[in-house]
């Protein structure tokens, strides 16, 4: 009996070190895939430097001349060729993958047979003035087929006439002024506005808000031209032909108008042309500033209410309605033919698959497609993201791996409305949901030449600053010093005038669907311009067919050193993001934001002192959430300091709570009105895409509260985002505790 019970324990003893065995094998297993022999950094441990040396400016430089050779507008034959070009470059690169990934969007162009343009008539109702068809092509490029002319895409079409009516920029407050103040009806109008200032779907958004018929828009020389710069070709400025093109939509994150939510592949059910998201509802027609004084000149009505009204024309910028004096029977009439079309839009994704975590991903994305031939947007960021492939892919042949899978993207059809990113995104969001530790956006480079500019999440302010802090300035005079050094001096945090800025996330580019929708922490980084003395929106030439190789190459970075540089930060951010054995992410950063975000909404808060206390409104939820959030950032903190990093299940533990802390503060539910954002502290303005705006929802509900009618529920709604904000920040702060 003792003899059984021995033998018996022998076998029990046995089978458990066998199980322990087979545990450590499924425990390597699960994280380092089959055939990896060497960890990432351990035979190249200089890898960073190696990368940054092998990137080159010339290599850059003949990228971009390249990729503009000839208009590649989404959608069309000759962008399909660059997606293939790009394709076969990154194989040869040594990328592990590149695929091309289809959808068929509703993307919009000009009719070829029937040509959009504004006319002035006359008593009788015949044209006596029509504006240009097209730009004059710049010199080397007369030849050149495929230009579309200028146009606004999803603009609905109509033949309408009606008096004219000025309406500044088409801000909401300018729409406010002319409606409160002025006592100024749009309704039956074609309004004429300004390009600047905010998204173009949103001056078009307001006109329709407003009961216009029409809207047109110009590009004044007050916000597109530069004090004593030449024109292009001699300089950077817009010639007075030039037009900028655009989309016109209106789609809050929901990708193709016609599938909201859901990728555009064959077996997607599709609304109605005419139900599709975010589509405008009357016609919309660009035109250039020389044409735009002639429209202007003999405007009737009121005169400008202030300065801000007034541009660089030589016109008086009365706003109407209609003509004055012995022009008064004049009338305006557009013509807008577009053609919304069901097309085949073409994304290139390749990868880099990872050595230890093959299943975490960090994204390196940017668009390929342009208005025309795409000289700055996006063609300085589409060159940047081949060099930074290439200089992977590079060491990835010589034996380097990353620790996790790095996937490039060159995303099609960003110009009508971020559709190759947005439907990408939505076919892989259950698994980038999982999986997705960051998204690195890689848009143009440069929008002017002065300093650099980034926006991100807060999570990766020090990876940012720690990165700059290591890479020589570009600038001139600057040259023995860094770049974060030179970003300091020249545009400092109004916050904090010891760190660089550091813009909030808005919309514009692809990061959206990824930070905005499905809350992957994101970063975008480009070259700018001088935001203190140059006045003019965005760059002068921004979506015209003057956006040539040209003018990169003389005048806005003739040594091709600024985006070098801007291709090492952005390479450096995957780097780091891929490489790091802990995901480099800064949770206490987060935190500071956040008291910085809660303090400036309680403040705005405060212009309505008495309906705060009279509807019982509080932000002390809020105040202890974020308290509670900063404690649990810094406990986080001091427990990741202490880290066993040679412990694989702790350190991918800690990982996925870094990884899962930006999707902790989306709401599945989504922002009022806007069910496809879903971040709660960042959004884009409902005012302007372009710009990002923290708490949202509670910034929304108090926007123009004092003209609500039933104060009661206006505050109501208020008190309702307070709670959601509170509990998001609450629910964010427990991801970051040890678990139970």
């Amino acid at each position: 009996m003792p003899r059984r019970k021995v033998a018996l324990c022998s076998w029990l003893g046995l089978f458990a070190l066998l199980a322990l065995f087979a545990l450590g094998i499924l425990v390597g297993w699960s994280v380092k895939p089959a055939g990896q022999s060497a960890g990432p950094t351990g035979i190249h441990p200089d890898a960073r430097r190696h990368l940054f040396t092998e990137m080159r400016a010339d290599n850059i430089k003949e990228f971009l001349r390249s990729f503009t050779r000839f208009p590649h507008v989404a959608g069309t034959e000759k962008n399909l060729h660059l997606a293939k070009e790009i394709q076969a470059q990154w194989k040869n690169f040594g990328l592990d993958t590149a695929t091309l990934v289809h959808y068929d969007v509703l993307l919009s162009y000009p009719n070829e047979s029937t040509p959009n343009y504004v006319s002035i008539t006359d008593e009788h109702g015949d044209e006596i003035f029509n504006t240009s068809l097209f730009e004059a092509p710049p010199p080397g490029y007369e030849n050149v087929s495929g230009v579309l002319p200028p146009y606004n895409a999803f603009s609905p079409q109509g033949v309408l006439t009606a008096d004219l009516v000025y309406v500044n920029y088409g801000r909401t407050e300018d729409f406010f002024k002319l409606e409160r103040e002025m006592g100024i009806n749009c309704t039956g109008k074609i309004v004429i506005a300004r390009y600047g200032k905010i998204f173009r779907g949103n001056k078009v958004k307001n006109a329709m808000l407003a009961g216009a018929k029409g809207i047109i828009l110009y590009s004044d020389p007050a916000d597109y031209c530069a004090p004593g710069v030449n024109p292009y070709p001699d300089g950077w400025n817009l010639p007075g032909g030039g037009v900028q093109r655009g989309n016109v939509l209106n789609l809050n994150g929901a990708g193709d108008p016609l599938t909201p939510g859901y990728p555009a592949k064959e077996y997607t059910f599709r609304y109605e042309v005419d139900d599709g998201v975010g589509i405008p509802r009357i016609p919309v027609h660009p035109v250039g500033y020389h044409d735009a004084e002639i429209l202007l000149r003999f405007m009737g009505g009121p005169a400008a209410p202030d300065e801000t009204w007034k541009g660089n024309l030589n016109v008086s910028y009365n706003i109407g309605p209609g003509f004055a004096g012995s022009h008064s029977a004049r009338k305006v009439r557009m013509h807008v033919h577009t053609i919304s079309k069901l097309t085949r839009i073409y994304n290139v994704v390749g990868t880099i698959k990872g050595a230890v975590e093959r299943d975490r991903y960090i994204i390196f994305g940017g668009h390929r497609d342009s208005w025309v031939f795409g000289g700055i947007d996006p063609t300085t960021g589409a060159a940047v993201l081949q060099e930074v492939a290439r200089s992977f892919g590079k060491m990835a042949m010589r034996g380097w791996r990353p620790r996790r899978t790095i996937v490039f993207a060159s995303w099609d059809a960003e110009e009508f409305g971020l559709l190759g990113s947005t439907e990408w995104a939505e076919e892989n969001a259950k698994i980038l949901h999982a999986r997705a530790v960051a998204y690195v956006n890689t848009d143009s480079s440069i929008e002017g030449n002065y300093t650099l500019r980034v926006d991100c999440s807060p999570l990766l302010n020090q990876l940012v600053y720690r990165l700059t802090k290591e890479l020589s300035s570009p600038d001139e005079g600057y040259e023995s010093k860094s770049l974060y050094e030179s970003w300091l001096e020249k545009d400092p945090s109004p916050e904090n005038p010891h760190l660089p800025r550091i813009n909030k996330l808005g919309s514009g580019s692809d990061f959206e669907a990824y930070f905005q929708r499905l809350g992957i922490t994101s970063v975008r980084a480009r070259y700018t311009k001088n935001r203190k003395l140059d006045k003019f929106s965005s760059y002068p030439l921004y979506h015209t067919i003057y956006e040539t190789f040209e003018l990169v190459e003389k005048f806005y970075d003739p040594t091709f050193r600024k985006q070098l540089s801007v291709a090492r930060i952005r390479a450096g951010l995957v780097y780091e993001l891929a490489d790091s054995q802990v995901i480099p992410f800064d949770c206490q950063d987060y935190a500071e934001a956040l008291g910085s975000y809660t303090q400036e909404i309680y403040n705005l808060a405060q212009k309505h002192e008495t309906e705060l206390v009279t509807y019982e409104v509080s932000f002390d939820a809020l105040f202890s959430s974020v308290a509670n959030f900063t404690a649990a950032a810094a406990d986080f903190h001091q427990r990741l300091s202490q880290l066993d990093t040679n412990n694989p299940l702790v350190l991918r533990s800690v990982n996925d709570q870094l990884m899962l802390l930006e999707r902790a503060f989306t709401d599945p539910l989504g922002l009022p009105g806007r069910q496809f954002y879903r971040h709660i502290i960042f959004a884009p303005s409902s005012h302007n895409k372009y710009a990002g705006v923290s708490f949202p929802g509670i910034y929304d509900a108090m926007f123009d509260i004092a003209s609500k009618e039933d104060q009661r529920k206006a505050w109501q709604e208020v008190k309702r985002q307070i709670s959601i904000a509170a509990f998001t920040v609450q629910a964010a702060a427990g991801t970051l505790t040890t678990a139970v």
